[in-house]
Parts: structure tokens; sequence; C-alpha cells
């Protein structure tokens, strides 16, 4: 009785940690009973999904400030530290932009929030994972129901993308499983953060011990939309609509990282494990680069070379799961911060111009002239992904090389100077795809007349977004010095 007792008030304590998730639970019965009002209440709808998630991203917030060390919660199923704090108001800010840029969409019924609240949700628990089970269930609540988001065009192209999105995902989960397994196995504990865990890694060092942790990243990878597991994307970003391609771009991409490199930290044994997994991550890092990049440049689809974009992006967020250390984190979550930015400034505006029926590069011709303000509005966001000043962007990029420069300093690894190497290159290649649409929009005559649309909302969010892009660049201790004073932990 004693031990259920003692079982039970940690259930309590932990409840005080996990205010935001709650928040989201309530916030997905909430809305799925608010999708049985009639269509006249969807303005309703919009407000309480925006409500509900900016609740989540204060709460998140607030619990960044009070969180000084890493917290065990739930028997330790998971951890909250400052690290899965700051991912998780990245995650909340990207479901409160989603909803945003939903507003002006045909379908914004109850449910269709209500998955992304659930999405929202599994990227939470994902972030704070430090067990298997929780890790494989967490990633699941997320897979769920994104695939039904991807369905959500009801048209025929996008109900073949969710299938496509489906049965990758359901081979990547099984594999994932699978290599669960067999880790388990091996250290006969599925909590990976403890010294259980990490003993016997300790004393497993082998082939064996490589193929069950690669066969576990195939699930943390395809969330990431990572090389080899990332063919799914185009398809399925070309289908979509483009709030939940934003959706989809940002959300699993954050909670895949934060797994990963809470993962690869206990694998990493503090530095003394005698397999080198930062070669791993390393590798995949420089085939998911190139794969990105170098596909984009034949897209002539905007979301389909977004959704090239999004991979390649994943190749440098990967960087902070390779050196392992306090500067190369805090530098993946600055880059993570600018991308989500820069990353919903294009989207927003491609949201825009689709609503002008502009679906295709080419239909960009000339809308620079016509339409200049939304058009230096996307120029920015791709420039700043590009990785071009004066844009957050550029100190991203540099802070990424910065970083991984050091590492290689300091072990002298060659396979830091491949990936350094690789990098910079993939940057000059991304410039050619990234100004695709500004080479269209400026340079070339417009090639039909279309009607500008004026939208208070659209510009506001603009301006706001370009001024953080802005301000990122010319002042980064903004933001680095918030991130240098994360704990880093497990």
């Amino acid at each position: 009785m004693q031990g259920i007792a003692e079982k039970l008030e940690w259930i309590q304590l932990s409840l005080g940690y996990f205010l935001p998730e709650l928040l989201l639970c309530v916030s997905v019965i909430f809305l799925l009973l608010a999708s049985l009002f009639s269509k006249a209440k969807e303005r309703a709808t919009d407000a309480f999904a925006l409500t509900f998630f900016i609740g989540a991203f204060v709460l998140s917030l607030l619990q960044y400030s009070e969180v000084s060390s890493t917290i065990p919660l739930f028997s330790g199923m998971l951890q909250l530290n400052n690290f899965s704090t700051h991912l998780k108001i990245l995650i909340d800010l990207a479901a409160i932009l989603t909803v945003l840029l939903s507003y002006s969409q045909k379908e914004r019924k109850g449910e269709y929030y209500a998955l992304i609240a659930t999405a929202t949700l599994g990227a939470h628990l994902l972030v704070m994972s430090s067990n298997l089970v929780m890790a494989f269930l967490a990633l699941e609540l997320i897979s769920l129901p994104s695939y039904a988001l991807a369905a959500f065009g009801f048209q025929k192209k996008s109900m073949e993308a969710a299938l496509k999105y489906f049965l990758f995902g359901s081979v990547a989960s099984a594999i994932m499983l699978y290599g669960m397994s067999m880790l388990y196995g091996q250290t006969l504990t599925l909590d990976f953060a403890s010294s259980t865990f990490r003993q016997a890694i300790f004393d497993n060092q082998n082939y064996f011990l490589v193929i069950s942790v690669c066969f576990v990243l195939v699930g943390f990878l395809f969330k990431m939309s990572s090389a080899p597991v990332h063919p799914w994307a185009p398809d399925v970003y070309e289908a979509s609509t483009t709030p939940v391609v934003a959706f989809f771009s940002v959300v699993p991409k954050l909670a895949g990282l934060g797994i990963l490199i809470h993962f690869i930290q206990a694998l990493n044994l503090g530095g003394y494990s005698s397999i080198r997994w930062y070669v791993i991550i390393s590798l995949i890092a420089i085939l998911t680069l190139i794969i990105g990049n170098f596909a984009a440049l034949l897209q002539k689809n905007p979301k389909r070379m977004m959704a090239y974009s999004s991979i390649a992006q994943s190749g440098f967020l990967l960087i902070g799961a390779i050196t392992l250390n306090e500067q190369g984190i805090a530098v993946m979550l600055y880059y993570a911060t600018a991308f989500l930015l820069a990353n919903y400034l294009v989207f927003w505006y491609i949201a825009y111009f689709e609503e002008q029926t502009v679906v295709e590069i080419a239909d960009y011709a000339g809308v620079g002239k016509t339409q200049p303000f939304a058009s230096i509005m996307l120029l920015i966001g791709l420039i700043s992904l590009t990785g071009l000043p004066p844009t957050a962007g550029f100190m991203a990029k540099l802070f990424i090389f910065s970083s991984l420069w050091t590492a290689y300093e300091d072990s002298q690894a060659i396979i830091y100077m491949m990936l350094f190497v690789v990098g910079l290159l993939n940057t000059v290649v991304s410039l050619f795809f990234y100004l695709k649409i500004p080479y269209q929009a400026f340079l070339k005559a417009e090639s039909r007349t279309l009607t500008i649309k004026k939208s208070i909302l659209v510009n506001l969010f603009g301006i706001i977004v370009v001024i953080m892009l802005l301000v990122l660049f010319f002042m980064p201790s903004s933001l680095m010095g918030w991130l240098n004073r994360i704990n880093f932990a497990l």
C-alpha cells in the first residue's frame, strides 16, 4: 500500500508541472464538442482554438522561468528541463501561427483544430520523453492526427498523399518499435535516462547495439523528414492545405529533434562511448543536406520546393545532435527559432498568393510589381531561410558553422570538416532555389492580371515576423543570452 501511496503522491506532484499538457488535453475535448455547432459558429471555434494554444504557450513560458534543473515526472516516464521547455514554447508558437494561417481557410471545423491540438500534445510529450515506450506513444500521438490532417484538403490528391504518409509512417514506426525491443533486450530497461541503461550501453558496445539504435533512429528521423526516410514529404506538402504544411514543417521536426538529442546524449555516455555516434549522425546530416538542396533545384511547385527545403533544414538542425555540447545545442535552438519564424512567413504569403490562384513558381511572374508589399515579405522570408543578412537566418547559420568549426578544432574529427564543407556548399546551392520565386516576381514580366487582395491580418503578421527576424540579426544576444542559461543535462 505504501508503494501505491508513493506513486499517487508522485503523480500528484507531477501534475503541477504538467499544466500545458493538461490544457491541451482539455482543448482536444472542447474543440471536438465545438465541432457539433453549426457553421455560423466557425469564427468562435477559431477563437477557442487560438485561446487554448495561447494558454499553453503562456504556461510553457512561465514553466521555463520555474524550472532550473531536470525534473522527473510520472515515475521517470517524462523529464522536464529548460531544453524541453524551450522546444515546447516553439511548438506552441507554431500551433498559434497555424490557427492564424487557417483563419481564411474554408475548413475551420472543430475537429481540424482538435487534430492540431492532439499533434501538439504529442510533440510536448515527445520532447519530454525519457522512456522508450513513452517516446513511441508520443510519436504516434503526433503521427495519427497528422495522417488525418494531410487528407483535410478533401481532394483525391490529398487523400493519396495522406495514404502515402500513413504507409511510410507505419513502416517507420514498426522499424523503430523493433529497434526498441532489441535495445530493451540488451539493456533490460526502457528508461534511457537511467544509470542502468547507461551501464548496459557501456557493457554492450557492439555492432548489434549500433543496428538497434539505427532502427530506433528511423522513427525519429521520419518525424524530422530527414534522409533517408524523407520521400513522403514532397507529395504530402504539395497536396495538403498550406496551414497544415506549415505545421508539418515545424512541429514534428522540432519534436523529433528534441527526442533525438536526448537519446543520443544518453548513448554517448558523456563522451566515454567507444562507438562514434557523431559519425552516424554526421553522415545522416550530410545525406540530408545534399538530397534536400539538390532536389529542391528541380521543383516547379513552391510547396514541393519548401518540402525539400525543410529536408535540407533538418540537416542543419542535426548539427545540434552531433556536437552534444551546450554551445552546439544552444545554437541549434537559435537556429530552430529563426527557422520557425522564416518558414511561417514564407508559407503565410504562399497561402496569400494561392488564394489568387498562384500555385506554381512560374505563376509568380510580375507579382512583385503589382503586389510589392506581399512579394517583399515573401522575399525576406526566403532570404532568411537561405541565410543571408540582414536576417536571423544569417546569424543562425553563422552560429551553426562556428559551433561545428569549434567541435572540429577540439576533436580534429575529419567528419566534422566534411560536414562543414558540405554545409557551406549546400548553403550556396540553396541560394539558387530560394530565389526562384523572387526572380519570377521582380524580374519577369507579368503573365496575367491578379486581383489585389488586401488583408490587415496578413500584412500585420508579415510586419511583426520581419521585425523579429531583423531584431534577431542585429541583437542576437537577446535570444542567445536566454539560451545560454539552459540546463541541457539529462
